[in-house]
């Protein structure tokens, strides 16, 4: 019996090689509380009794709900593919890879966007990643994703 464990690591079909969502920044969700209890309050003051409550019900989860539905996109690298959303990029036609920092983000967004590129953009995540599609099938002539670690999707993208 070996008590060494083996060198290879256990089989993981499946499990994706790099996997983020792009959720909004924790602390949103404190504005967001007191701008519907706000809200709450406005339609509280112009209601008596249990009819003044409806504002809490509604606004409060609504305003929550927003932030959780802006935060749900994910970019995943798994099974050979590249998905942003729900757009998917085979592997084998990704070629060249840039990452644009923060500070030169308003540049490659503005004048130098292509308007046929594929932009799958978070303006609360800072850097961004452009990535060449090689397919010649395709008319997209690169994709431009936010990512939080530009070096571990570089790296899942096999580049």
């Amino acid at each position: 019996m070996n008590e060494h464990p083996s060198a290879t690591p256990p089989a993981t079909s499946g499990t994706p090689r790099f996997d983020e969502r792009l959720s909004v920044p924790l602390w949103w969700y404190l504005p967001a509380l007191g701008l519907a209890v706000l809200l709450g309050a406005e339609v509280h003051m112009g209601y008596p009794g249990i009819r003044s409550w409806i504002g809490y019900a509604i606004a409060v989860p609504l305003c929550l709900g927003a932030l959780v539905w802006l935060g749900h996109l994910r970019v995943r690298v798994a099974d050979g593919e590249l998905r942003a959303g729900e757009a998917r990029l085979a592997l084998r036609h990704v070629g060249r890879v840039d990452v644009v920092q923060r500070k030169d983000k308003q540049v490659a967004l503005g004048p130098e966007l292509d308007p046929a590129a594929h932009l799958v953009h978070r303006a609360w995540v800072g850097p961004v990643v452009r990535i060449e599609v090689t397919d010649p099938d395709d008319d997209t002539p690169y994709w431009i994703v936010s990512t939080r670690d530009p070096d571990a999707l570089i790296a899942a993208l096999g580049r």
